[in-house]
């Protein structure tokens, strides 16, 4: 190899374009980011109250469901928000 030449290591050169690596932290959105991050820990949050109460959060394209033991859905619904799952939480069992 002459000096003039690239040094491409072993395996040759990348086959990613460095722009696609460094284009994630143009698009980074701090404000979303930390949405989503309150909405996830309240989600995991509320399913663990859920399991203390052998019950299970499930999630649907209508929105949540909590299923009992027998795998039946509590109130027959499976539309409740977040604020109605930790409500009704609140009310089956009490604020923990």
């Amino acid at each position: 190899m002459s000096p003039s030449e690239p040094d491409r290591g072993r395996r040759g050169p990348s086959r990613h374009p460095r722009s696609w690596v460094t284009r994630a932290h143009d698009a980074f959105d701090a404000a979303g980011a930390n949405t989503e991050m309150a909405h996830k820990l309240r989600h995991k949050g509320l399913r663990r109250r859920a399991q203390l109460h052998g019950l299970e959060l499930r999630h649907s394209d209508y929105g949540y469901a909590l299923i009992d033991a027998a795998r039946m859905r509590v109130d027959g619904r499976s539309d409740m928000t977040l604020d109605e799952v930790a409500a009704h939480l609140d009310v089956a069992f009490g604020s923990s």
